[in-house]
């Protein structure tokens, strides 16, 4: 069953992954694919260098790369070109043999190899994107100096499976690491030796399944200390509660150092790596390790550590932990860091012991399991500068934000998907199999955007293009923390919010449309150069001095650049392509173009002040003006509009078309799998279908709860229930709606404009017109029409 849903998800996968003529090439599928690894925070963002090189006589190859944050991991992508074959299928792509992955990354491998003994000095172009790491790879005073780990990630679109059996099941294969001695030079140009750990990841479908099904929650880390450190972790217990064990314990720092080396920051909860900066080491912590290393363990509050399931071994009175599940750090995440750096720069680190708390949960669900673990990184946290900022796809702010894309109708009558957690809009899919087609008209990718998608999108309007070119939880917890009521002027998360984002997301990419990718792309810089160029459109208009505003609405009406900005804009971005080649101080201008000071030297350059004040310029951007005084009054007259919350109209609009029997169908299936509870729940769905009865909020989300639990365990019973879709409800919710807006955005009256509607569908034989009297009403009272008066509206 596994491998079937595996086999499914590639399809959505290649589909998604073609171009507009049908072909899908390599850099295209690699794009589509690092946010899971993201997701899992194997990597730190899904931003990396695209630099295609294969040399077949030296049996060659690799796909891109990327540094992490912290300036200590290479990470180096192949793409297993075979599997993203359309024409490969079944037995093609169910591989059994580790052989079959270890030949491909002898590839990339190889490269490394070479690249270490500049052997490939002579054979690569200077112009080639890869050669600026061929060049660091080998310098012993940079790459071979600054580089501890060489992660290798092979993304392939099989499935690994065991074959021994009367079916495929799946199979996870580990990868031998490997060691390259290097030799180096320090900062005092002392010649040093060391080995660069190079670990082999496999990105197969069952890994990228697995991340769609978690929703995109981070991959479960689990520490075997046994088998890292041939023994585990001496502890004293010192709480046993309902739902967490507490122990204590003394850790070496060279343990710490180890597994930041191993692990580096996905040991780390995700709101404290979002927050802090792990380059370089906390000064005060450095000194103690250097000064007075015995006495570290008695100056330093120490780390508390949070798992979901601990191995223990009780030997001679002594509680030996010898492997924790799902280890995260949610305190001492800057120590650690400091430690390893400090050991990274010849610091003796033999002495130091740091203390640690670890909590193990036990005995919750996964709900009360992330909250109670989200408590302890707070509470632990209290005292230091990170923020309560809720990164989760829960925050409430994502949830109006994707109530409002529900109900919010573009001006030519389409709809944008915010995909608020990963793997939503696959699951859509996934529940109408018959319905696939219609679905992806319906929402093209083009008009399809994660919630990570919105936070690159929405602060690329500003001047921190560095922050949106770095991608990640950093930016995302940037536009969180923008979102967040803690904020003196947080935005209000409404219509005119939505609209502004939908037009910043059509700018990005109209301009990554323009700017090209593979051989007719405009340069190789295109993540660097799109959001810098809007940065530089940002501070010549809304962020400038100017008594105008650039207004985003126009794009949002047109939803398009018209012809004149989209010829400004190529030429801004082909000057900026060069710019950043001109200050940066690095030959890897994509690396170099996350730092604040190239943006600080284009900005402020001759080059960009004579284009922001060139006749052309000014111009064209005098279309988009609009004052700000305008840009007031326009909102104002908005916010004394009472805002209505269509989310809960269009949670029972998918539930109702559906229909009764499709829920039938589904607690027959379901009958010995669903406690007594759940199945009074899904009959109160039945019985409000039935009845046309609105559904509550609870139970909507029990429906979709009771989706993902069927998506995850049981995907084929979707494929058991033959249903039509009632599009009854979806129309009569969009018309009204639409009505709505309509009214609002151009300030008609809405009782006369509902009155017109109740007219001409009386005309036409509608025994219920006065039903749009009714929700006249109800709208002017700020409230959402039930689902019996949108049936009433189209029947």
């Amino acid at each position: 069953m596994e491998i079937n849903e595996y086999l499914k998800y590639r399809e959505d996968l290649l589909v998604d992954a073609q171009d507009e003529d049908g072909f899908i090439s390599e850099s295209r599928f690699l794009d589509l694919v690092l946010p899971s690894l993201s997701d899992a925070k194997l990597i730190d963002s899904e931003d990396y260098t695209d630099c295609y090189l294969y040399l077949k006589q030296d049996n060659i190859k690799v796909n891109g790369y990327k540094i992490n944050e912290s300036e200590e991991r290479l990470q180096i992508f192949i793409v297993n070109e075979e599997s993203i074959d359309l024409g490969n299928t079944g037995e093609n792509i169910l591989i059994s043999q580790k052989s079959y992955y270890d030949s491909i990354f002898a590839k990339v491998l190889k490269f490394v190899r070479k690249a270490i003994k500049r052997q490939l000095d002579s054979e690569i172009q200077d112009a080639h994107p890869i050669k600026p790491l061929i060049n660091f790879i080998a310098s012993p005073t940079l790459g071979l100096a600054q580089i501890d780990v060489i992660e290798l990630f092979l993304v392939s679109a099989t499935a690994t499976v065991e074959k021994r059996g009367e079916e495929p099941t799946p199979k996870m294969l580990d990868f031998e690491d490997e060691e390259i001695p290097v030799v180096f030079y320090d900062r005092e140009k002392n010649s040093c030796k060391k080995d660069i750990h190079v670990f082999k990841r496999l990105i197969d479908l069952n890994f990228l399944y697995n991340v769609l099904i978690s929703q995109g929650n981070r991959e479960v880390l689990e520490v075997d200390f046994e088998r890292l450190f041939q023994k585990g972790i001496n502890t004293i217990k010192a709480a046993d509660e309902e739902n967490f064990e507490s122990y204590l314990c003394v850790l070496p720092a060279s343990v710490l150092a180890e597994l930041y080396k191993r692990y580096s920051t996905r040991m780390l909860e995700k709101n404290v790596r979002s927050f802090l900066q792990f380059k370089g080491v906390n000064q005060g912590i450095r000194d103690t390790i250097r000064k007075n290393p015995e006495h570290f363990i008695a100056y330093n509050n120490g780390l508390t550590i949070t798992a979901i399931g601990a191995e223990i071994e009780e030997l001679h009175e002594r509680t030996v932990i010898k492997s924790l599940k799902d280890f995260q750090i949610v305190n001492g995440g800057q120590t650690t860091a400091t430690i390893y750096f400090s050991q990274k720069d010849g610091l003796d680190i033999s002495k130091v012991r740091v203390m640690a708390k670890i909590n193990v949960a036990k005995n919750a669900n996964e709900e009360d399991l992330n909250e109670l673990i989200g408590n302890i990184s707070r509470y632990s946290n209290a005292q230091s500068k990170v923020s309560n900022a809720d990164l989760r796809s829960r925050n409430q702010q994502l949830i109006r934000l994707k109530s409002i894309s529900e109900s919010t109708l573009t001006p030519s009558g389409k709809k944008w998907f915010f995909e608020r957690f990963k793997g939503e809009f696959n699951t859509l899919l996934r529940k109408d199999p018959k319905g696939k087609t219609k679905i992806n008209n319906l929402y093209p990718k083009e008009r399809r955007f994660t919630k990570e998608e919105l936070a690159k999108y929405y602060m690329s309007w500003g001047q921190s293009p560095y922050l949106v070119k770095k991608g990640g939880d950093k930016i995302f917890r940037t536009f969180i923390e923008e979102l967040s009521p803690e904020k003196a002027k947080e935005p209000n998360v409404n219509r005119d919010f939505y609209e502004h984002v939908i037009a910043r997301l059509i700018l990005f990419k109209e301009l990554e449309k323009i700017y090209g990718a593979g051989k007719n792309a405009m340069g190789q810089l295109r993540s660097a150069v799109v959001p810098y160029a809007i940065s530089v459109l940002y501070i010549a208009t809304t962020g400038s001095k100017s008594v105008n505003d650039f207004d985003l609405f126009k794009i949002w009406q047109a939803e398009k650049l018209d012809d004149k900005l989209k010829m400004l804009m190529t030429e801004l971005m082909q000057l900026v392509n060069e710019l950043i080649k001109k200050y940066s101080l690095s030959e890897d201008y994509g690396e170099y173009s996350k730092r604040k000071e190239l943006w600080d030297s284009i900005a402020l350059s001759q080059e960009i002040k004579q284009f922001i004040t060139s006749s052309q310029f000014l111009e064209v951007t005098k279309t988009y003006s609009i004052s700000q005084e305008d840009l007031k009054k326009r909102l104002l007259k908005n916010v004394k509009v009472k805002e209505i919350d269509f989310g809960n109209l269009y949670d029972n609009v998918k539930i109702f078309s559906r229909g009764a029997d499709y829920y039938k169908k589904l607690l027959m299936l379901l009958f010995d799998r669903l406690s007594a509870s759940q199945k009074n729940k899904v009959d109160r769905l039945i019985y409000c279908i039935n009845q046309k009865v609105d559904i509550d909020e609870e139970h909507c989300e029990f429906e979709r709860e009771l989706m993902h639990k069927i998506r995850v365990e049981n995907p084929d019973l979707f494929d058991s229930i033959q249903f039509t879709e009632n599009e009854v409800y979806m129309k009569g919710a969009d018309s009204i709606v639409k009505l709505y807006n309509s009214c609002v955005e151009n300030g008609l009256n809405l009782t006369s404009e509902f009155e017109k509607r109740r007219e001409i569908s009386k005309a036409r034989g509608l025994t219920k017109y006065s039903v749009f009297d009714d929700i006249a009403k109800g709208l002017l009272q700020g409230k959402s029409p039930s689902i019996k008066q949108i049936y009433y509206t189209s029947n």
